[in-house]
């Protein structure tokens, strides 16, 4: 264990390889593995919460690894130390990520000020990787000022992502849809800033998608006192990412003065927590000898319709508890 937790400090000494390291180890399934990562992250833990964490979403094509190049360039320029945690989709067959954003990434990547970190989403709820928020501390211990946790953009990953980070911005594209976009309630209330990509391909497009989007943010009780949060850029030309980032940086000032940032990510912490807690249980569930016995039978009668799912659930949790006990 002493060894690993040799990695914090050149961790902390800005190292990209140790921190590299260090994120494979906190994403490793072994369980003595899992030992020597909690003592790293605990040890680490000092250096953490720094960061201005921000998530970023959106629909595939939306331009996600160009936007968040051109974010990155503009804050290395302007002396950030950046760190991108991309989540991948999950190959089916080697459990790796697919899409390899370094490739898409070029001039971020090869800037020693910035860390491209991509991972298999493993098929958790959202296609955020589970050890996601653990690989975003470790990127804080590292010294980078601002972590980027950029998600797949399919199904719940707009609510996962919103859960770990301090503001989430949401792209969009001008003309795919804006009537549909403006009222997908769900996403726009998690939204702290909605970006509309690609804008100059059509300028008409673009003005037309920010006046429903907004019009729409107002409706919802989360913005309906909000100031203007939807914005328009041209990421492959740089174009508007110096307001983007005036945006980001007026909201960051807004909620620490009014104490929601930090009851923000002490909420977000209690919530980690349990859900550790519920992912833990339910692996120990699956893997105890009295539920296993009972497994196969029980969910054949529930989907038989032999046995009502609410009395095999608690069939099992007493296998489970029974065995618990003794």
């Amino acid at each position: 264990m002493g060894g690993r937790l040799s990695l914090a400090e050149p961790l902390q000494g800005g190292d990209r390889r140790a921190l590299a390291k260090a994120i494979t180890l906190i994403e490793s399934t072994r369980a003595d593995h899992r030992e020597q990562a909690d003592a790293l992250l605990t040890a680490l833990m000092p250096a953490t919460g720094g960061a201005l964490r921000l998530g970023i979403s959106g629909v595939p094509g939306v331009g996600k690894s160009t936007f968040i190049e051109a974010l990155g360039v503009f804050l290395l320029e302007r002396g950030h130390r950046v760190a991108v945690l991309t989540i991948d989709p999950s190959s089916s067959v080697s459990g790796g990520a697919i899409l390899g954003d370094k490739t898409r990434m070029e001039k971020l990547s090869m800037d020693t000020r910035a860390f491209i970190r991509p991972s298999p989403s493993g098929g958790t709820l959202g296609g955020v990787a589970e050890k996601t928020r653990e690989a975003l501390l470790l990127c804080e211990a590292a010294g980078f000022d601002v972590v980027i946790v950029e998600t797949v953009g399919v199904g719940q990953s707009e609510t996962a992502v919103a859960g770990m980070t301090d503001l989430y911005l949401l792209l969009q594209l001008p003309n795919a849809g804006d009537d549909l976009q403006a009222i997908k309630k769900g996403v726009m209330e998690l939204a702290d800033l909605v970006v509309i990509n690609k804008a100059d391909l059509d300028q008409a497009a673009a003005m037309r998608a920010q006046a429903q989007i907004t019009s729409a943010l107002r409706l919802l009780p989360t913005h309906a006192h909000a100031t203007q949060r939807v914005m328009k850029v041209s990421a492959l030309k740089s174009d508007g990412i110096e307001p983007v980032w005036a945006a980001l940086t007026a909201l960051r000032t807004e909620r620490e003065a009014s104490g929601a940032w930090g009851a923000r990510r002490r909420e977000q912490s209690l919530a980690w927590m349990w859900e550790r807690i519920q992912s833990g249980l339910k692996q120990a569930f699956m893997a105890h000898p009295g539920v296993h016995a009972q497994l196969d039978i029980t969910t054949a009668a529930v989907r038989e319709g032999r046995t009502p799912a609410s009395t095999a659930a608690r069939q099992l949790l007493a296998a489970f508890q029974a065995g618990s006990v003794a």
